[in-house]
């Protein structure tokens, strides 16, 4: 009897396919601990992206108006630096590239945000 391919896959089930590259490793014995430690990496990247975000907030004070709070020339020099990362570590380029250029254009969103609820200092009119 054959389960139909539109069920999730059991969790605790052995693997079911493999990578034909004889080089690879693989990372852990079933997809409940794979799903384990993927949750543990979603913690981490949401407490970095809590931190960036204070990070991009605190950027709002430096900045004049919505061109310099959207820096399209920053911008690229981070999705440079990512790409070159990603190749640098083995990610992979496209899904660090897709989630750098949808995390940027949410913080920019905020911090257009934050801008238009400051004032301007006495020193800089």
């Amino acid at each position: 009897m054959s389960i139909p391919s539109h069920t999730e896959p059991e969790p605790h089930g052995a693997p079911l396919r493999r990578f034909r590259d004889p080089a690879y490793v693989p990372l852990c014995d079933n997809l409940a601990q794979v799903r384990e430690c993927i949750d543990a990496i979603d913690e981490q990247i949401v407490a970095l992206l809590a931190e960036r975000g204070r990070y991009v907030k605190d950027a709002a004070r430096f900045k004049r108006d919505a061109f310099q709070v959207s820096a399209p020339q920053r911008q690229q020099q981070v999705f440079d630096k990512v790409k070159r990362l990603a190749e640098q570590t083995g990610a992979y380029p496209e899904v660090v590239d897709a989630c750098y250029r949808a995390m940027v254009a949410g913080f920019i969103a905020r911090e257009q945000r934050d801008h238009l609820d400051m004032e301007n200092t006495e020193e800089n009119p």
